[in-house]
């Protein structure tokens, strides 16, 4: 998983360069004139809203590497909400006010982009609710992560900058306390104390020693302080969600309406809810049906759960983090020698263990902004909660195979490739807003790509490694569904992973819990399945033929990847209809 949805902004004079080119036209002698005056007011607009995102969200500035903006972070007490809120309100109109037949064709792409990251903002906030009902919806927003291990200045430079931070913390926390109304649902508490429970470790034990080697005594002094101060509020924080449990409840659901919303707000997705499912569905039964047919190669006689039990079993000799360094090397040779995308920058990703107050997914990666030059991305890999019987640690590590498409999945070609793309697009605006399902579906596509292209190919092992990550975000498809729309239980969806994506009890037990408080998550299945059906139609429309196997369209499959890997991260029903000239039929 990708850790966090990149939200950002650009200088505006930087912008202004950007999207001017879009609007220039040749004279007739030949020389390019300056944009037109619908192009100028649209450029004003643009650098506007960007400007005042920065302000309003200094926290995503800096992540964007914005770095004056750091140390900041946003007011996110109830008041400061409310005022986001009609702001975001505020910037619609003025954007939908804009007559996009006044524009030029990139420009009227940039202003459907636009008007998908307000109404995304403004869903979570206003119709999801989630500052007042969820503790992690605030995590991202007060992750330290990129003062402590992004290289972009000198220890000493980010320590500065993170005490600056630390000194917010204390005023956060008790603007979440305040914000949140009791009672809330339980996973979402459980959830909060975990995550706010490790940050107050994470200040107490693991901050000090990265900046330990900094020698200013008074910035140490502060540090100590502001580390204190930050630790006991999250512990605060902690005592309250714990005190919220004893009165929790098991009220998560978004509804019908409201999660048809969610889907048609958040990523441009006007199609029915049971439709979405039923395509889950289908998906999940074409991947159980590859299951079985490799399982009958790779343990004959045995059960579907022995065969996975006999894949997972094949853990990686030297542990997970070890084995990924090696995978990435290998993965991207892969990728150079079979042509399969480009690969725009000399940019490697590192990977390291996750830190404790970000554990809840088993592996992410952290990516700089396109700001940010020569900075290194981080794949993260969890270890198992210690609090677990040692089965369960056991199961949780990851096997090679499964390692190995969680590698494809997080950085090549999947997250960090995709945001080397972003990051280097020309159109500040394109390259820092990159939606849910245009990220997840990527990664979770290149996974079964990767596959077709030959990576495994022969393999059983790898291929079921391949197929158990599929299945498994199938089920959260079915999972966000059946939690949001149709009653079902936490236990019951804990039941599905365990029972229909094979997952061990430590897996599925977080599996179904996400579902509750992330019901977004079945972005991944349908963000992957809206891509290959793009393709499909994309090279049937580039090759006059109707088949897309990668024997047959190899040289297409490459164009066609850096062709959807150019626009940044919009909706992808947006880019479908940009990238064929019209939307048509998404799944």
């Amino acid at each position: 998983m990708w850790k966090s949805l990149k939200v950002g902004a650009a200088l505006s004079g930087v912008l202004l360069l950007g999207l001017a080119g879009c609007g220039q036209k040749p004279t007739a002698s030949g020389a390019p004139k300056g944009p037109s005056l619908a192009s100028q007011g649209w450029n004003k607009i643009t650098a506007g809203f960007i400007q005042r995102y920065f302000l309003a969200q200094p926290s995503f500035a800096s992540q964007s590497g914005r770095h004056e903006f750091d140390g900041q972070l946003p007011d996110l007490s109830n008041h400061g909400i409310r005022r986001e809120i009609a702001r975001l309100h505020d910037e619609r109109d003025q954007i939908a006010a804009v007559d996009p037949k006044t524009l030029e064709p990139r420009e009227r792409f940039d202003r459907d982009y636009l008007l998908a990251v307000v109404d995304r903002d403004l869903f979570w906030m206003e119709k999801a609710k989630f500052p007042f009902s969820n503790p992690g919806w605030y995590i991202d927003k007060i992750d330290p992560d990129m003062y402590l291990h992004r290289n972009y200045a000198p220890l000493n430079v980010r320590m500065k900058a993170y005490i600056k931070y630390a000194r917010g913390i204390p005023k956060m926390v008790n603007d979440i306390k305040a914000n949140l109304q009791s009672p809330l649902p339980k996973t979402y508490l459980e959830l909060g104390i975990a995550q706010y429970g490790g940050l107050s470790e994470f200040y107490a034990k693991d901050v000090g020693p990265i900046f330990a080697s900094v020698g200013d005594a008074d910035l140490q002094k502060q540090l100590g302080d502001v580390d204190t101060a930050a630790a006991q509020a999250m512990d605060a924080l902690k005592l309250t969600l714990g005190e919220e449990l004893k009165k929790s409840n098991d009220k998560y659901a978004l509804g019908p309406d409201l999660y048809a919303q969610m889907v048609a707000q958040t990523e441009g997705v006007n199609i029915a809810v049971d439709q979405i499912e039923a395509a889950g569905r289908a998906d999940l039964d074409r991947n159980t049906a590859a299951l079985k047919a490799e399982c009958d190669t790779y343990a004959p006689k045995a059960t579907l759960q022995q065969c996975i039990a006999k894949m997972s079993a094949h853990k990686p000799k030297d542990g997970a983090v070890e084995a990924a360094r090696a995978q990435l090397l290998m993965l991207k040779d892969f990728i150079v020698k079979n042509n399969v995308v480009s690969i725009p920058s000399t940019d490697e990703a590192m990977v390291a263990e996750a830190p404790r107050y970000s554990r809840s997914n088993a592996a992410f990666i952290q990516v700089p902004g396109p700001y940010d030059q020569g900075v290194a991305s981080t794949y993260n890999i969890a270890p198992p909660d210690p609090k677990w019987s040692k089965a369960e640690q056991a199961a949780y590590v990851p096997s090679e195979a499964t390692l190995l498409f969680t590698s494809v999945h997080e950085v090549w070609p999947g997250h960090f490739l995709q945001f080397l793309h972003s990051n280097g697009n020309a159109s500040k605006l394109e390259g820092l807003w990159v939606g849910y399902a245009y990220a997840e579906g990527w990664a979770h596509y290149c996974e079964e790509m990767m596959y077709e292209r030959g990576l495994g190919k022969g393999e059983p092992e790898k291929h079921i490694g391949q197929i158990i990550e599929a299945l498994l975000r199938d089920v959260r498809l079915l999972s966000s569904i059946g939690l949001h729309t149709h009653g079902m239980t936490v236990a019951q969806s804990e039941k599905m992973f365990r029972d229909q994506a094979f997952q061990d009890p430590g897996n599925a037990r977080q599996q179904a819990a996400r579902g509750t408080y992330d019901p977004a998550y079945l972005n991944y299945t349908l963000g992957k399945l809206m891509i290959r059906k793009l393709r499909t139609d994309w090279v049937a429309k580039h090759s006059g033929a109707g088949s897309a196997a990668p024997t047959d369209d190899q040289a297409l499959w490459h164009d066609f990847h850096d062709q959807f890997l150019s626009y940044g991260g919009p909706p992808i029903p947006l880019l479908r209809k940009e990238m064929l000239g019209e939307e048509g039929t998404l799944l």
